[in-house]
């Protein structure tokens, strides 16, 4: 896996957790994903394992617009790691 794309991916979830307009939860589930993959040996694991949590949170319909779309932006970034 390339390190450009986990520092993307790394990127995208500090965006995330440092944006206070998203709501405590998905805050609080992408801290959790980064620190799972910035400590395992298994990062395509991990990602694939984010992917399908990030799925359920971005079916959520109390979501805000923007917050879904960087979801979808993560969930894309994350889906080029698993395959790999």
């Amino acid at each position: 896996m390339a390190k450009k794309e986990l520092e993307e991916v790394l990127d995208t979830l500090d965006r995330i957790i440092f944006d206070e307009t998203v709501p405590r939860n998905v805050r609080k589930v992408a801290s959790e994903i980064k620190e799972k993959l910035t400590t395992t040996d298994e990062i395509s694991l991990e990602a694939a394992s984010a992917i399908s949590v990030l799925e359920d949170i971005s079916a959520d319909p109390n979501l805000p617009m923007h917050v879904r779309t960087m979801i979808w932006n993560l969930t894309s970034q994350l889906e080029r790691i698993s395959v790999e």
